[in-house]
């Protein structure tokens, strides 16, 4: 069998039914972040213009922001295009020939994730980041021994491992609303088992704290999501000249959202400029911080 179409589901609401079992403090000085599986192939079964798709992708974009501005090393995974039937051993009776098709492409980490120069990208042949990739020896090397862990799909990969990592003696943290599964029954069994047996859960906010919002901030987000050809963006430019489509403006929405800032898309269509993007934000932000952020 394949992996199935997946219903969407709203990550703010997923969370574990037990509490974690273990009280282990994050340390950015002793943590790396794991971003899972995160390529065009498995993101695609979300189906397109997927709200729980661009939410994910918002969430595990900011959650990659503040561990890099904290000093956390990024480590992506991602199976290879072609995998000959050798290689992929049992896996094709379970999930049949996975990422062997016509479009290379496929292989890819979507566009908004992609890998930096520094970030380390490693080969992923079974269901644990461990399984024959040099990822312990890597985090051993920079003195690491706490791993985030985010991305797809949370009860299969991330969850095995997690549950590798408690073996090696390397603290998982499964961060709950920066992961995907195929039905928030999956996603919060995932969660559970962690909880209970071998890890923390945590949610994007313990680990990225609040974000203050501003014209600056926002001008800056919006630099790093389109392609000006160098040139500045100007506050009354048309956003969707500038090639902003609209799964972009569904993960600015994700993001904004996890502020406690609620706006819908057609709000953000109805004039693409940054200068009436921000006066929708800036009225609802609190009023200490709107005037923090107004200059």
């Amino acid at each position: 069998m394949s992996i199935p179409d997946i219903a969407a589901y709203a990550l703010a609401d997923i969370a574990p039914s037990v509490p974690d079992k273990v009280g282990w403090a994050l340390e950015p000085g002793r943590a790396a972040l794991l971003i899972h599986d995160m390529q065009r192939y498995f993101v695609d079964f979300y189906g397109e213009d997927s709200a729980l798709a661009a939410e994910l992708v918002g969430n595990v974009r900011r959650l990659k922001m503040r561990c890099v501005a904290r000093g956390i090393p990024v480590i992506y995974t991602a199976q290879p295009a072609v995998q000959p039937p050798a290689e992929r051993g049992l896996l094709t009776d379970m999930w049949g020939p996975g990422l062997t098709r016509a479009d290379p492409s496929l292989a890819a980490i979507v566009p908004a994730l992609a890998p930096a120069p520094d970030d380390l990208v490693l080969t992923k042949w079974r269901y644990s980041a461990f399984q024959r990739s040099p990822l312990e020896e890597r985090m051993r090397a920079w003195g690491r021994d706490q791993l985030l862990i985010c991305g797809v799909y949370a009860h299969i990969g991330c969850l095995t491992t997690a549950l590798d990592a408690f073996m090696r003696d390397i603290q998982p943290f499964l961060v709950a609303d920066a992961l995907g599964d195929f039905s928030a029954r999956d996603h919060r069994m995932a969660l559970d088992y962690v909880a209970g047996r071998c890890g923390r859960v945590v949610r994007l906010a313990d680990v990225t704290g609040a974000a203050p919002l501003t014209r600056a901030a926002l001008m800056e987000r919006l630099a790093t999501m389109i392609d000006a050809g160098g040139e500045p963006i100007d506050w009354t430019d048309r956003l969707t000249d500038h090639g902003l489509d609209s799964i972009r403006i569904m993960e600015l929405i994700a993001d904004w959202r996890g502020e406690g800032i609620s706006l819908s898309f057609e709000d953000l269509a109805r004039e693409p400029t940054p200068e009436h993007w921000w006066s929708l934000v800036e009225a609802r932000l609190p009023a200490t911080v709107a005037r923090s952020g107004a200059a």
